[in-house]
């Protein structure tokens, strides 16, 4: 079938993933591996929306970039390096990637991709930036909003990692069974960061990529799996069903985002509620009820899930739970929900209040305009929503402001503030 263009960069950023982690597997080279596969997606995103997504899009891209490693490997051996391009060509020769050990305790190709890259020796910022940039296929762009900085800073991060990798010779091998547990915490953080990515995308004209999504589901069904008597896994994996139950309802019929409280809760899947209600009761039973991150984020996803409705939500145990989840990890995602339940629990001039000395990106100024125009004050509103250099939206979110900014236009032209 043939495909547009945000179709395509869909499918090649998820089959890229997987194949990567196959390649590295099977090269034990990770800098060939990812080079070959970026050749490889390069050549997808050229001849696909023209000819179609191929009917196996994995396996197109698995030979493709084989094709391409075999390339860079004999330019390296016409240049000299004769040692590493025979071990990686030998590899290559082999028809299938060859069987893990016996004592491998990862049997998914991403997962044990992900524990690879969460070695240790490198800081957690770095372990999740470098597993978002090149397991999730992630832009650079993309990769500083889902942490929260610059393009330019995630960009330096990046290449500092990869130098530290370089120099320290770390090797990317997969951990054996009783060096999972220390990396564990890590892994969570990806894979959770991994379904925001989807969930909330940077730029593009989606307002869920469902893929990445469903890929995210996938690998946290596989850590509760592999770890069953980890709290950590279940936590992650109760957070992100109790999330993705309210998917259906997030879109419209033209595929405009439907704020919480306008949502059809009658389209919310009570299945995965229950799943994921069950899966958090059992990971606050391992930790002996002392909840960390991803099980106060999963209470406060059940919280929405079993509200009758927007106004019936429990605002003030939302407000409780974002209360210790910023008292344990502090970010300013979490400030900003803290903000938005304080909002509907004392009014819109607390809210305003609660966000006031968040840094004003687009997401938060977003927010900020919501508050000052249910005060009344749609000139600020207007203000406040006011594009800036570095913005970036979906599409979707951007058709969304401009209604906004037409409405609260004609608040202040009827005599409004």
């Amino acid at each position: 079938m043939r495909g547009t263009g945000e179709q395509v960069a869909e499918v090649v950023r998820l089959e890229g993933a997987r194949v990567l982690a196959v390649l590295v597997r099977h090269l034990g080279d990770w800098s060939l591996a990812e080079e070959a596969v970026q050749e490889a997606a390069l050549a997808a995103l050229q001849t696909w929306p023209e000819r179609g997504v191929p009917d196996e899009p994995r396996a197109w891209l698995t030979v493709t970039a084989r094709r391409k490693a075999i390339d860079l490997l004999r330019r390296e051996r016409a240049r000299g390096d004769k040692e590493r391009a025979s071990v990686a060509l030998a590899a290559l020769s082999r028809p299938e990637p060859p069987e893990g050990d016996e004592e491998e305790a990862v049997d998914d190709d991403l997962l044990r991709l992900v524990f690879t890259c969460c070695h240790p020796s490198l800081a957690p910022e770095a372990r999740l930036a470098l597993t978002l940039k090149t397991l999730c296929q992630l832009t650079v762009a993309e990769v500083a909003e889902a942490l929260l900085t610059t393009e330019t800073a995630m960009a330096r991060r990046l290449t500092r990692t990869k130098h530290k990798i370089a120099a320290a010779r770390i090797p990317y091998r997969t951990p054996g069974a009783a060096e999972l547990p220390e990396r564990l915490t890590s892994v969570c953080s990806v894979v959770h960061a991994m379904y925001t990515a989807g969930h909330a995308p940077h730029g593009g004209e989606l307002v869920v990529a469902t893929d990445l999504c469903a890929e995210a589901v996938r690998l946290a069904r596989q850590l509760v799996r592999l770890m069953p008597g980890e709290a950590g896994p279940a936590a992650v994996l109760a957070l992100l069903l109790l999330t993705e139950a309210r998917r259906p309802a997030r879109v419209d019929a033209v595929g405009d985002p439907v704020l919480l409280a306008d949502q059809d809760r009658s389209r919310w899947d009570a299945r995965l509620v229950a799943e994921g209600t069950a899966l958090l009761s059992t990971s606050l039973r391992r930790s002996d009820g002392i909840a960390d991150p991803f099980q106060l984020q999963a209470a406060v996803a059940l919280e929405h899930d079993r509200a009758p409705s927007y106004a019936g939500t429990d605002w003030t145990e939302v407000v409780r739970l974002y209360d210790l989840l910023v008292s344990v990890a502090p970010s300013a995602p979490a400030r900003l929900a803290r903000g938005v339940a304080v909002a509907e629990r004392d009014g819109p001039e607390a809210g305003l209040r609660a966000v006031a000395d968040l840094p004003a990106d687009v997401r938060v100024r977003g927010v900020r305009s919501e508050l000052l125009a249910r005060c009344g004050r749609y000139g600020e509103a207007l203000a406040a929503l006011e594009p800036r250099p570095g913005d970036v939206l979906t599409e979707p979110e951007r058709r969304f402001r401009d209604a906004r900014r037409r409405t609260w236009t004609e608040q202040v032209r009827s005599g409004g503030t």
